[in-house]
């Protein structure tokens, strides 16, 4: 082991896939599509070595793209994180937009819960009270 790898703990690719929740073959896209921050390292065999920068990176990722973040919005904000200080206004203005997304999603997703809690509310009360038949009967 170099004095490097002592100082930065190296992972292998599955290593990477099992703290991330990323299959191997997403995170060969991810290094494909240039939507990590740095490249990966290699063994002299070729073989990729992460460091845990790498999986703090793509655990970003991960919730990014979970909540709806496009992958092209993606691959623009890790370009301009590669690229180092001097754009962080634009990071944010990308970040904030996203955030107001997600934002509106939660909002139509609790309108959608409301409509749900209200209808379950009214199939309750009227198995409650023996009265269920005729709700939403369209031979009535």
């Amino acid at each position: 082991m170099t004095t490097t790898e002592a100082a930065v703990q190296l992972l292998s690719i599955g290593e990477v896939a099992e703290r991330t929740g990323l299959s191997v073959h997403a995170l060969r896209f991810y290094e494909r599509e240039g939507l990590l921050v740095g490249p990966v390292q290699r063994t002299s065999g070729g073989r990729r070595r992460y460091t845990s920068l790498d999986v703090d990176w793509l655990l970003i990722c991960v919730r990014l793209r979970e909540s709806g973040m496009p992958l092209a919005d993606l691959k623009h904000f890790a370009e301009l994180v590669r690229h180092g200080p001097g754009n962080e206004a634009e990071r944010l203005r990308l970040l904030d937009a996203h955030r107001q997304r997600v934002d509106a999603q939660i909002q139509a997703l609790e309108e959608c819960r409301s409509v749900i809690a209200w209808k379950v509310g009214v199939y309750a009360e009227h198995l409650a009270r023996d009265e269920a038949g005729g709700l939403w009967d369209p031979t009535a």
